[in-house]
């Protein structure tokens, strides 16, 4: 499908051929465009269901030329209908669209292998990105596949050091910054405009690109339905916007009549879209130093905030906070409930829809999908840091008495004994007694 490059403020177009970030002449954002006509006789459904589910399934809707696309099998992550989840928040129908099935763990993974693909085709040696953790852990993989050499700036002691250990393995330079992550952004886009490095934050239009797919994938797991509502964490912002597109793509193409309302979370101590949107300021109102136990949002100056605040009006969505506190809270009671481990960024969906919910922002009875965009084992500081001491017994006799007070008297005189349950001495069981 034919495309270019779009500002999104004062409408100037670029070719695809160009390796621009921003706009030339007024230096705001990019948006890919698309000719949709060539689309609008084609049974995309059909096509799609040839093929398997993944974000290349979606091929014809993707900003590529090249039929050979870096790609580590990304995307076909799971819905998971969480019935228990929504019985303890009062909210039936909740759906988690679990990024952390992607190759690397979280839903960077969408926007790398088209990102990483369109720095292939435009010629590109080097890839350089700004990191909380997973963009920098991503970019190190794909560009590792496509034999490209990747530097990653990341904040000194602000990453976690699951997502850390994943961009040094995969071969990446990486950099500490004294600095938070908008500054090692400022440093990298500057390095960019300098040096022949492909830059590939989410400024970069391309990578938004590949994330729209997960619209199209809920799209198709609900059974060509859309849910009523989409709760995401924002951080950098461009996640949001690029779901928004696609479900706006959606119905463009005559898929659906309908669309969700776009809700975003963020972080209480890293929250400017929220401030933004609520004082309905005409500028970004950024936060200098922000703060927050979910890593992968802690962001003060969002590049996308303009993406993002419009999908959010358009879709007659909202902007929400939670606290730390609430998200960590969040965070256990899906992992306890469904099974589900995520991050604590990524917990942070699961804790704005309680609050969305107690605050009549989200009907009981509505199709909610909350997006968990990376896995649990990419920040397990956290969990153990606030995991009370593991119990340590010394014997069989203590572990027998252990197992009788979990269980509780009235359930073992019902259903069993001690004897029963095979916990009488330590030599029978081969158990070494402490000494």
């Amino acid at each position: 499908m034919n495309f270019h490059l779009q500002c999104i403020e004062c409408k100037a177009e670029y070719p695809p051929s160009h390796i621009i970030y921003t706009c030339p002449k007024c230096g705001d954002l990019l948006d890919v465009v698309y000719d949709y006509s060539e689309l609008m006789n084609i049974d995309l459904v059909k096509l799609w269901s040839k093929r398997t589910f993944n974000v290349w399934r979606y091929r014809e809707l993707l900003p590529v030329l090249s039929r050979d696309p870096v790609t580590l099998n990304e995307g076909g992550t799971g819905l998971h209908y969480c019935r228990r989840l929504g019985e303890l928040l009062n909210h039936p129908e909740v759906c988690v669209k679990n990024e952390g099935e992607n190759p690397t763990g979280s839903f960077k993974d969408r926007g790398m292998t088209v990102g990483v693909t369109r720095a292939k085709e435009l010629g590109s040696k080097v890839v350089i990105c700004a990191s909380t953790g997973n963009t920098s852990a991503s970019l190190a993989a794909y560009a590792a596949k496509a034999g490209l050499h990747c530097i990653v700036l990341v904040p000194s002691g602000k990453v976690a050091l699951g997502k850390l250990a994943q961009a040094i393995i995969h071969g990446a330079h990486v950099i500490l910054v004294k600095g938070n992550f908008d500054y090692a952004l400022r440093v990298v886009r500057k390095l960019s405009s300098i040096y022949p490095l492909y830059l590939l934050n989410s400024v970069n239009p391309y990578r938004l690109e590949g994330q729209r797919t997960i619209a199209y994938e809920v799209y198709e797991q609900l059974g060509r339905e859309v849910p009523d509502v989409v709760v995401v964490p924002v951080g950098n912002a461009g996640n949001i916007s690029a779901i928004w597109k696609g479900f706006k793509e959606l119905k463009l193409l005559g898929l659906t009549d309908r669309t969700p309302r776009m809700i975003g979370v963020q972080a209480e101590g890293a929250a400017p879209l929220a401030r933004t949107l609520r004082e309905n300021s005409d500028e970004l109102l950024r936060v200098p130093n922000p703060e927050t136990v979910a890593t992968a949002i802690r962001i003060g100056a969002p590049v996308n905030w303009k993406k993002a605040l419009r999908a959010v009006r358009e879709s007659r969505g909202t902007i929400i906070t939670v606290s730390d506190d609430e998200i960590l809270k969040a965070q256990r009671l899906l992992a306890s409930t469904e099974g589900l481990f995520v991050e604590p960024a990524s917990a942070a969906s699961i804790a704005g829809l309680a609050k969305a919910t107690s605050q009549g922002l989200v009907d009981r009875g509505e199709v909610v999908v909350c997006v968990a965009t990376g896995h649990g084992l990419k920040d397990p500081e956290i969990v153990l840091k606030m995991t009370p001491k593991f119990v340590e017994l010394q014997n069989a006799e203590e572990i027998d008495d252990f197992v009788r007070a979990l269980l509780g008297n009235s359930y073992l005189s019902k259903t069993s004994t001690p004897t029963a349950l095979g916990l009488q001495t330590a030599a029978e069981h081969s158990i070494p007694s402490s000494s």
